[in-house]
């Protein structure tokens, strides 16, 4: 490791110390990810970490998708995706929902981004997505109120 690299001390495991609270966790990840399209599912939850700053999630999210095939101009430009001609128009309404849920203001989440995303996704499956942006919120704040590293070496 270079004299540069900072290393930040995990504070806590919660796996370890809390491990029914964990498993409840795990378990609404389990139902999101087999209830959420495999590739909106990477999308919005690399958005999110990245909105949020997690870089386990980020690290995580961006090597999981890749490794499903995910291009990765479209995983690089999750970070500018508004300016990105590569995503779908349902993709670009998760994004946008997942924008809105994460950075959720004192107005909550914008009538023009929810029906846009209401227009695109079927009741069930947005409410599926919103489960799923909830459930990448909740890990993000984990993981950095932790002070969870991404590994070193993969």
């Amino acid at each position: 490791m270079s004299e540069n690299n900072v290393i930040i001390e995990p504070r806590l495991a919660a796996a370890n110390l809390v491990p029914e609270g964990y498993r409840a966790v795990l378990a609404l990840e389990k139902y999101v990810a087999s209830n959420v399209e495999p590739v909106v599912f990477e999308l919005v939850k690399l958005r999110a970490s990245m909105l949020n700053g997690c870089s386990f999630c980020v690290d995580m999210h961006s090597r999981d998708a890749a490794k499903a095939g995910e291009d990765s101009r479209r995983l690089f430009a999750v970070a500018a995706w508004r300016e990105a001609p590569f995503f779908t128009r349902r993709e670009r309404a998760a994004l946008a929902l997942t924008d809105a849920m994460t950075r959720l203001g004192e107005h909550g989440v914008p009538d023009d981004v929810y029906d846009e995303a209401a227009a695109v996704w079927e009741e069930k499956d947005l409410a599926n997505l919103i489960l799923a942006i909830g459930t990448i919120n909740l890990w993000n704040r984990l993981a950095i109120t932790s002070h969870t590293p991404p590994p070193l070496e993969v």
